[in-house]
C-alpha cells in the first residue's frame, strides 16, 4: 500500500479537532507523552489571552518549546515528528529500566527480554528491530553524552532513572541531523540541583525478590560561580522472572552544573554502572506454552551470563558571544568492560575458524562535539555550523567456554585477539528561516564518514589473518517545510536521508568463508517522507504523522559459516505508516495520555535463497516489529497526598524470523500504581505500590529474531508487584 498526497492529507486532518473559541489555560500531565522537534522540553513558557465569540476571556494553553535542532522554538512551529515523557517527582514505579518509562510513545516499540544479559529491546519505526541484544540502529544520549558507538551499537543500561528528568524520542526524517545509525533517536536528560540542600534514601522490593535501595543528594547554587549539584547512587537485586535470570546491578550517577556570571552554562556527568546478569535466552514455542518460567534444558550446562563494567565522564558548555550568537561543545569520554559467557557446545568450537564461547572485551571510547549557532542572524534566519568526532578503540578476546575437564561456565584457551578501532567525523549544518508569517523552512545537512580498522592477533596455520578495514560514508540532507494555519494549527511536510552502518559484529566475518572484514557488505541508506499536524486547542495536545520510508541495502542475516555468524544486504525494504497522540488535563490533577501507531513494515524486493536459508518473497514481513501498537493511560498526579494512575497497553503480533514462519501473538495488558505524599515542614515521604499485568497474562514479551536454534520466545513475567517508599530531609 502506498499513499497519496490527497490520501495523507484526508487521513490527517481526520486526526485534528474542530476548534472552539472557549479555550482554558492546562498544564501537560508529568508524566505524559509529548510531540515535537528533537530535545523538547515541556515547560510553561509564556501565555496570552484569547477572545472567544462572546467575548470571554481566557488564556491559552502553555507553551512548549523544543531544543534539538539546537534552539529553542514552540513545538508547533517545528516540522517534524518527537514524543516526551517528563518524569514525575515522585516515584510511581520501580525505576529499573527504560520499558517503564517510554511503553506510551507510538512509533518506538519497548520489549523488555525479562534478561539483564541482554538489555532491552527497542525499534523506532521498525529501526532496530532486528538487534539481538542491546540497542542498535537508533541513536541514544544521556545528558547529550553518546551512549551509541560510533558503530550504532548501544545500550540502555547506565540510563538512571532514579535521577532522570526527562526522555525524548525523535521519530521522525530529522534524526538523520544526528548521523549513522539514526533510524530514530532517545535523548535523555537528568536532573538538574535546584532550591534548598536535601537528601533522599528509599527502600524497594517487588515480586521475584526483587530489592532495591537508593541515597541521591541535590541542592542549587547560592552564587553563579557555585555548582549546583544531583547525585544519585542505587543497588538492585533480583532472582529474575524465569529460572537463571538473576541479576545484581550498581548504578551511579552524578551532575554538576554551573551558570557563571558570563552567561556561560557547564555541565558535569559522571556515570558508573556494574551489571552481573544470568541469561536465560529463548525458548521454543512448546517450550514456552508448556512452561514460560523455565530456561531450556539443554541451555543449563553452560551457566550462560554476562558481566559489564561502565564508567563514563562528560562535560557540556555553552556560551553566549553576543545577544544573537553562542558556541558550545561537548566532549566525553568512557570505557567499557564485558565478559559473556555463551551456551556453545565443545564440539562447535572444534572447528579451529571458530571464535569460542566466551567473549572478553575491554573498550575505550572518548568524542567531541562543536557547534557554533546563531539565532534571527538576518530576516529571521537561525544557523548551526558543528563538527561531531567520535572513536572507539577495543581491545577483544575470544575463549572456549569449557576447561580441560569438560566442565562448561569457565574461561578456557584464546581462540580469538584483535584491536578494533571506529571512528566517525561528521560535519553538519543547520538552518531555520521563517521567510513569512505563516510559513518556515527548516533545514540540514551531514556529511557522516565511518571508518573501520580490525587487526587481528589470533594467526595460527588453520586460522588465517582476519585483518581488514573498510570506510563508509553519505551525505545526509533533511528539509521541511512548515504551514502556520492558525495560532493553534499547524502542519508540515519534511523529507531526510538516514545512514546505517553495520555494526563491528556484523561485518566482522564473511559470508564466502574467505579471511578478512566483510568488506562487500554495505551501509542501508533510507528516504523517509513525512506529513504531519500538531494541535493545541481546548480539547489538549493532539498531534499526527503519516510516514513513509524506502531503504536500500537493509542489513539482514546471512548464514553462518564455521560457525561465525554473517550478514548481507536486503535490495529494499518499505517502511510506512501513522504516529497519533493526544493529552489532555480532564479536571484538576487528572490527565490523560493516549497514542496509537501502525506501521508497514516489508520487504520491498525478493532476497535469493542461500546455502541454509530460504528466499525471501517481496512483501514479506520484516520480524520484530508489531503492526499496530496502542496506549491509554489515565493519571491523579498530585503534589501531596494521593496519586493513582491506570494504564492499558496493546501490542499486535510480531513474526520471529525473515520467513515469518512462526510469530508470538498479539496481547493486551493493564496496569495500575497507587501513592501518596506526605510533607510535614522539612520532611517529605513518598510512597508508592504497582502491579503489572493485571491480569496475569500469559505473552511473549519480546522474540529473539532469526534464532538458529528456534529459541524465539522470550516469555514476559505474569501478574508481578512492586512497592517501596523514600524519605527526603531538606536542610
Amino acid at each position: 500500500m502506498k499513499y497519496s498526497v490527497s490520501m495523507l492529507t484526508a487521513m490527517m486532518m481526520a486526526s485534528v479537532p474542530v476548534y472552539a473559541a472557549d479555550m482554558q489555560s492546562s498544564e501537560l500531565a508529568s508524566d505524559a507523552t509529548a510531540t515535537a522537534m528533537p530535545d523538547t522540553q515541556i515547560s510553561e513558557g509564556s501565555t496570552s489571552d484569547i477572545q472567544t465569540s462572546d467575548r470571554q476571556t481566557v488564556q491559552q494553553l502553555p507553551v512548549i518549546t523544543v531544543t534539538a535542532t539546537h534552539e529553542s522554538r514552540d513545538i508547533l512551529d517545528v516540522p517534524t515528528a518527537i514524543y516526551k515523557v517528563e518524569m514525575p517527582d515522585q516515584q510511581n514505579d520501580a525505576n529499573i529500566d527504560l520499558a517503564e518509562v517510554l511503553q506510551g510513545v507510538p512509533g518506538l516499540q519497548v520489549k523488555d527480554r525479562e534478561n539483564f544479559a541482554q538489555d532491552l529491546q527497542l525499534s523506532i519505526r521498525g529501526f532496530g528491530a532486528r538487534s539481538t541484544f542491546g540497542v542498535r540502529g537508533i541513536r541514544m544520549y544521556v545528558d547529550g553524552i553518546p551512549a551509541t558507538m560510533p558503530d550504532g551499537q548501544g545500550q540502555t543500561s547506565n540510563i538512571d532513572l532514579n535521577s532522570l528528568s526527562n526522555v525524548e524520542v525523535l521519530t521522525g526524517p530529522f534524526s538523520s541531523l544526528y548521523g549513522n545509525s539514526s533510524g530514530g533517536t532517545i535523548l535523555t536528560e537528568t536532573r538538574t540541583g535546584e532550591g534548598r540542600d536535601s537528601v533522599t534514601v528509599g527502600v524497594g522490593a517487588g515480586s521475584h525478590d526483587q530489592q532495591q535501595v537508593t541515597l541521591s543528594a541535590q541542592g542549587g547554587a547560592d552564587q553563579g560561580n557555585q555548582p549546583a549539584y544531583y547525585i544519585s547512587n542505587s543497588y538492585m537485586q533480583t532472582d529474575g522472572y524465569r529460572e537463571h535470570s538473576g541479576a545484581d546491578k550498581i548504578l551511579q550517577n552524578a551532575k554538576l552544573t554551573w551558570d557563571l556570571d558570563d552567561g556561560s552554562e557547564i555541565n558535569w556527568v559522571v556515570n558508573r554502572v556494574k551489571i552481573n546478569a544470568d541469561d536465560p535466552a529463548g525458548l521454543t514455542r512448546s517450550d514456552w506454552q508448556s512452561n514460560p518460567k523455565q530456561q531450556a534444558s539443554y541451555l543449563k550446562q553452560f551457566n550462560v551470563r554476562k558481566e559489564i563494567d561502565q564508567t563514563q565522564t562528560g562535560l557540556t558548555w555553552k556560551k553566549p558571544i553576543s545577544d544573537h550568537q553562542s558556541l558550545y561543545a561537548m566532549t566525553y569520554l568512557g570505557q567499557r568492560k564485558m565478559t559473556q559467557y555463551q551456551s556453545i557446545p565443545a564440539s562447535t568450537q572444534s572447528n579451529p575458524l571458530h571464535a569460542g564461547g566466551v567473549i572478553d572485551f575491554d573498550r575505550k571510547y572518548y568524542g567531541v562535539d562543536l557547534r557554533w549557532m546563531a539565532e534571527d542572524l538576518f530576516s529571521h534566519l537561525d544557523l548551526a555550523l558543528g563538527l561531531a568526532f567520535d572513536r572507539m578503540d577495543e581491545d577483544r578476546q575470544g575463549y572456549e567456554n569449557f576447561d580441560s575437564s569438560g566442565t562448561y561456565g569457565v574461561k578456557g584457551d584464546l581462540r580469538r585477539d584483535e584491536d578494533n578501532t571506529m571512528w566517525n567525523l561528521d560535519p553538519y549544518l543547520q538552518a531555520s528561516w521563517a521567510f513569512n508569517p505563516a510559513f518556515s523552512v527548516d533545514a540540514g545537512l551531514r556529511y557522516s564518514n565511518v571508518r573501520y580498522d580490525s587487526d587481528d592477533h589470533y594467526v595460527t596455520t588453520n586460522n588465517p589473518d582476519d585483518s581488514g578495514d573498510v570506510d563508509y560514508d553519505q551525505l545526509l540532507p533533511s528539509v521541511a517545510l512548515n504551514w502556520k494555519i492558525s495560532d493553534h494549527l499547524n502542519s508540515y511536510i519534511a523529507y531526510g536521508k538516514g545512514f546505517e552502518t553495520p555494526t563491528f559484529t556484523e561485518m566482522a566475518y564473511r559470508p564466502d568463508g574467505l579471511s578478512g572484514v566483510n568488506t562487500d557488505l554495505k551501509a542501508a541508506t533510507s528516504d523517509t517522507y513525512e506529513l504531519g499536524l500538531k494541535s493545541r486547542s481546548y480539547l489538549g495536545l493532539i498531534t499526527g504523522a503519516l510516514f513513509y520510508t524506502e531503504t536500500q541495502d537493509d542489513i539482514v542475516s546471512a548464514d553462518a559459516v564455521n560457525g561465525r555468524s554473517t550478514y548481507r544486504n536486503a535490495d529494499q525494504t518499505l517502511r510506512q505508516g501513522v504516529e497519533l497522540a493526544w493529552q489532555k488535563e480532564l479536571w484538576k490533577d487528572l490527565s490523560l495520555q493516549a497514542s496509537y501507531h501502525y506501521i508497514d513494515a516489508t520487504f520491498d524486493a525478493d532476497i535469493a535463497a542461500t546455502a541454509n536459508n530460504a528466499a525471501i518473497a517481496k512483501g514479506t514481513n520484516i520480524p520484530g516489529i508489531a503492526k499496530n501498537q496502542a496506549y491509554l493511560g489515565l493519571n491523579w498526579q498530585a503534589s501531596e497526598g494521593l496519586r493513582a494512575g491506570l494504564d492499558v497497553r496493546y501490542v499486535d503480533q510480531v513474526y520471529v524470523d525473515d520467513d515469518n514462519s512462526d510469530a508470538a501473538p498479539s496481547y493486551t495488558i493493564v496496569g495500575m500504581n497507587v501513592g501518596y505524599t506526605w510533607i510535614l515542614d522539612n520532611w517529605q515521604i513518598n510512597s508508592y505500590a504497582k502491579v503489572n499485568n493485571l491480569f496475569d497474562r500469559d505473552y511473549v514479551g519480546s522474540v529473539i529474531v532469526n534464532d538458529r536454534n528456534g529459541r524465539y520466545f522470550e516469555p514476559a513475567d505474569g501478574r508481578n508487584f512492586s512497592a517501596g517508599v523514600s524519605l527526603t530531609k531538606k536542610f
